[in-house]
């Protein structure tokens, strides 16, 4: 299981407490479109999914937003 893989996971298990390079860093393993670069939010899609998730750029990253984007990895991954 690959470091981003263990993230992953523990993303899933609690959405809580995350930092915005920690969501990149899994996003960019996972193959992750990102949009918004900078400012105040970054804008992950995946080709073929018609949903993006949009994640804010400030701590603490609340868990609404982390659900979002595991299950756009999820369903990029034909999971769901």
């Amino acid at each position: 299981m690959s470091t981003a893989e263990k993230t992953l996971s523990r993303m899933r298990n609690n959405p809580k407490n995350w930092r915005i390079e920690e969501v990149i860093a899994v996003a960019k393993n996972f193959n992750l479109l990102m949009r918004a670069k900078e400012g105040s939010h970054h804008v992950f899609s995946f080709p073929g999914i018609k949903d993006s998730v949009s994640v804010p750029a400030h701590k603490p990253i609340k868990p609404v937003y982390i659900r979002q984007f595991v299950e756009l990895i999820d369903r990029s991954r034909g999971k769901l």
